[in-house]
């Protein structure tokens, strides 16, 4: 399905190493024609570090998208009951996020926002970026990719000798897995051998 003219919320969490890929995946898509809705996590919003200050990531993410910032919970309810988005992508989406919407907890920002989306069995695409991913969060990773209206960007392991249990999506295959994603079919392979592209 083309992306031209859908309504695209684009969540971002903390992943803070992966903050560079998804602007240009945000970049990526603007360029096809899709409406960016930018929605961020709390630390995205609160936090300096050494990958870069908040302000300058949510001057970029605003400056791209040329929509104001979904930054609350109050700001993202909205999302269900007036049906405001085609396609809901999180990118990254750590293993707290993953965790959280895998057991129905609804505490910030981003997990509001998916709820609210996926109350209108509509679909919502992660591209995940978490150190534990085949640890603790292998059950929540499970338990996702058997949800209905859910689908991954591919991913794999980027470092397996030193961080073996760390997935990271490839960042560079989001659009296409929003193409997918919006024909309610996940795109395959989804477990790929990671090349840090």
């Amino acid at each position: 399905m083309l992306l031209q003219g859908k309504k695209i919320g684009y969540a971002i969490t903390g992943s803070f190493c992966t903050l560079d890929k998804t602007i240009q995946a945000m970049e990526d898509l603007i360029k096809v024609g899709a409406e960016l809705i930018p929605i961020v996590s709390e630390p995205i919003r609160k936090l300096d570090t050494k990958y870069g200050a908040a302000r300058e990531w949510l001057d970029k993410i605003k400056g791209i998208s040329g929509n104001d910032i979904i930054d609350s919970i109050v700001k993202a309810e909205p999302i269900g009951p007036e049906k405001l988005l085609d396609l809901l992508i999180i990118a990254p989406c750590t293993g707290n996020t993953l965790g959280k919407l895998a057991n129905g907890i609804i505490d910030e920002t981003v997990v509001m926002a998916a709820k609210a989306h996926l109350r209108n069995e509509r679909p919502v695409l992660i591209a995940i970026a978490t150190n534990d991913g085949l640890g603790l969060n292998a059950r929540n990773l499970g338990v996702l990719l058997n949800t209905k209206n859910v689908f991954f960007v591919p991913f794999g392991q980027d470092n397996p000798l030193e961080k073996k249990n760390s997935l990271v999506a490839r960042f560079d295959l989001i659009k296409k897995a929003a193409e997918y994603a919006l024909d309610n079919k996940q795109i395959q392979p989804v477990l790929i051998e990671y090349r840090g592209i």
